[in-house]
């Protein structure tokens, strides 16, 4: 089974491209970041791990700057955004992003998308948040279309534009890896994109409920990318290969440099037992 993280990559903890030799070096598989593009003074919308919402999340780089200085640092370690909102994106330049970190990481990147939880910072991307989900879906249809297409176009409510070009064209074919952040209200969007789900749980039995509904919906084959909400041991973390989880990412707290190598080596020796 493949274990990675997910983390904040921020201007505070250790740097992208540290963090991504020393995550090779000690034969983790994955790099997965977070995204806010801000974080409105006034929120009001409830962060939903509960009570304030963690610093970290005011000071995080663009994941795929990070994720290039990541790849290009390294050679077999896999990077993903965990979760780029697509809402508060351009669907266009998003597209353009996506392929040339495909390119430069020469198809180790993984596309976790999702709708978004923080309300005020969507509205502030000119996005009605009542109506995130439709425009999720018509930006990553243009968005396939862009990456699939020699001529390129697409017309809908929300995304609009005539035929376009757009190079490089992915690596990875037909376009990386789509993995659809969320719960099981998603899980029709996954089936339809024929996508992954990039899902969160505490342990394997909380999971195993979620992940019955969503391949009765998507099919027994749809990958999962799993993050592991709840203590990093490996006797918890082995419970989802029973499940047919082959990739799970432990969460890894934005810390500086010296206090995340020790705690990457705790995660090295800990998750060694699962060979």
């Amino acid at each position: 089974m493949h274990i990675g993280v997910l983390t904040f990559v921020t201007d505070e903890g250790i740097g992208a491209v540290e963090l991504g030799k020393a995550l090779e070096q000690r034969g983790f598989e994955s790099l997965f970041l977070a995204e806010h593009s801000h974080i409105p003074v006034d929120a009001q919308t409830p962060y939903p791990m509960g009570g304030p919402i963690p610093g970290k999340y005011y000071r995080t780089l663009d994941p795929f700057v990070a994720l290039t200085a990541a790849a290009v640092a390294t050679e077999k370690l896999v990077v993903g955004t965990g979760i780029a909102l697509v809402p508060q994106r351009d669907p266009i330049l998003t597209a353009k992003e996506v392929v040339s970190l495909d390119l430069l990481s020469q198809g180790r990147f993984r596309f976790g998308v999702g709708v978004g939880w923080l309300r005020e910072e969507i509205a502030n991307h000119g996005v009605d948040p009542a109506v995130r989900g439709r425009v999720v879906d018509e930006r990553l249809g243009a968005m396939i279309e862009i990456w699939t297409q020699e001529k390129a176009e697409f017309h809908g409510e929300f995304v609009n534009f005539d035929p376009i070009y757009s190079w490089p064209k992915p690596v990875t074919k037909p376009y990386p890896p789509l993995y659809m952040g969320g719960g099981p209200a998603g899980f029709r969007r996954i089936a339809g994109l024929h996508a992954g789900w990039l899902s969160m749980s505490p342990s394997a039995d909380a999971l195993s409920g979620q992940l019955e509904k969503l391949r009765a919906v998507a099919g027994n084959d749809v990958p999962v990318i799993n993050t592991h909400m709840g203590e990093p041991k490996a006797k918890e973390v082995e419970g989802y290969r029973d499940l047919g989880v082959e990739h799970v990412l432990v969460e890894l707290e934005t810390e500086p440099r010296d206090e995340t190598l020790r705690r990457l080596d705790e995660l090295q020796a800990e998750f060694s037992q699962l060979a």
